[in-house]
């Protein structure tokens, strides 16, 4: 089978190696002369970029590279690029590089439209009514790691560092114009972040598959994506050379977050605050959180997950099966067990349980957790216990 296609759900997305050499051709048909390629520091510093930069330059484009951006990318942040865009009066966005790089360029082009903070337009309500669309860049989104799926998404999770939480930014405009899926790029990526940003994908999935949310279209993406984390994200890490196998996850990363407007839960739900006051990684974080939101959720999903299993072709598909797949898997790819064995204690355990309540993401899970429940699936991450304290 060959893994070159133009696919245009939810957007025009260009998929297969190499494709990336298409970039400038991109550009030029969404009216860019000066596209400013947002990244972070790691890509930055990658032998990989210039040739990128120079192939635009050469193409008649005036480009150039900001990437003055954390691992969970802050207002101060997204501000800069908003500077570097207007001082240098470039004319359209490139999204290159994980998560954090695309959800920070994306708030960069909604941004640069707009005279008013970006915390005005949280995922609140109707408070996306209020964006100038006139004002907002274009933007091409080139991924190079398959976990997050922002790259097809209408929304960027950024943190508001004076509140120490992470704030979900929407507008349907943010989803970008056009998505390059080129596996060439994620060659490089380390198996310890190909596991996380893998696992990733699989909580989006898995998330959208289980919301109570009545959305087919969703489910059956989320079903398929799963089964492609099933089958190549073990290979993606072992064999970081496999095409097929990083084609297959990028593809399966970009379907979680098509899937995942169905809803997501408490994975993300308790992600979201950790991920703020602790910086930590957020593929690793869903990851480590995901055995334990599945039990407390069995109640609620258990006929569900079996025919998930059934899918799957696991052994006595069931619930129980289901969860020990996650449990191998967790254990071949080398994601930690519980949230100590990454720096987590169980200090802040009421303040975590209370934002994970009112985190947007609560409101897909399955069960409508209390704080209490959190604080219990919490405190049973962060001591690897899989029945709650």
């Amino acid at each position: 089978m060959t893994l070159t296609a133009n696919w245009n759900y939810p957007t025009n997305i260009r998929v297969g190696a190499g494709r990336i050499n298409e970039l400038p051709e991109l550009c030029k048909m969404l009216g860019m002369t000066a596209p400013l390629l947002i990244t972070d520091p790691g890509i930055a510093a990658l032998p990989m970029l210039q040739p990128i930069i120079d192939h635009l330059n050469a193409s008649g484009l005036r480009s150039a590279v900001f990437s003055d951006i954390k691992a969970n990318p802050t207002g101060e942040n997204v501000q800069a690029g908003v500077d570097c865009y207007r001082d240098q009066a470039h004319d359209g966005v490139i999204a290159f590089g994980g998560g954090s790089a695309l959800d920070a360029a994306k708030a960069v082009a909604l941004m640069v439209g707009q005279d008013k903070p970006i915390w005005d337009f949280e995922d609140v309500g109707d408070n996306w009514l209020a964006v100038e669309r006139e004002g907002m860049a274009a933007v091409i989104a080139v991924p190079t790691t398959a976990g997050t799926g922002s790259e097809v998404g209408r929304a960027s999770v950024i943190t508001d560092d004076a509140a120490h939480i992470k704030k979900i930014i929407f507008h349907p405009d943010m989803l970008p114009a056009q998505v390059i899926l080129d596996p060439e790029l994620t060659v490089g990526l380390p198996p310890k972040i190909t596991a996380a940003t893998g696992m990733d994908a699989l909580s989006h999935n898995l998330e959208a598959f289980c919301s109570p949310f009545y959305h087919p279209m969703a489910e059956g993406i989320a079903v398929e994506g799963i089964r492609l984390v099933q089958q190549y994200l073990p290979v993606a890490v072992a064999d970081g050379n496999n095409i097929e196998a990083r084609t297959q996850m990028l593809v399966c990363s970009s379907m979680g977050a098509t899937a995942f407007q169905k809803g997501l839960g408490a994975m993300h739900a308790l992600a979201h605050p950790l991920g703020a006051l602790y910086d930590a990684h957020h593929g690793t974080l869903n990851a480590i959180l995901m055995p334990y939101v599945l039990q407390a959720n069995r109640s609620a999903i258990e006929s569900r997950i079996q025919r998930l299993a059934q899918y799957m072709n696991l052994s006595q598909p069931g619930f129980d099966s289901f969860l020990q797949w996650v449990l191998d898997l967790r254990q071949q790819l080398g994601i930690a067990h519980s949230l100590a064995e990454i720096g987590i204690g169980d200090e802040q355990a009421d303040k975590i349980a209370d934002m994970a309540v009112a985190d947007p993401s609560a409101g897909g899970n399955p069960i409508a957790f209390d704080a209490n429940e959190y604080r219990q699936i919490f405190l049973a991450a962060v001591h690897g216990k899989m029945a709650p304290e």
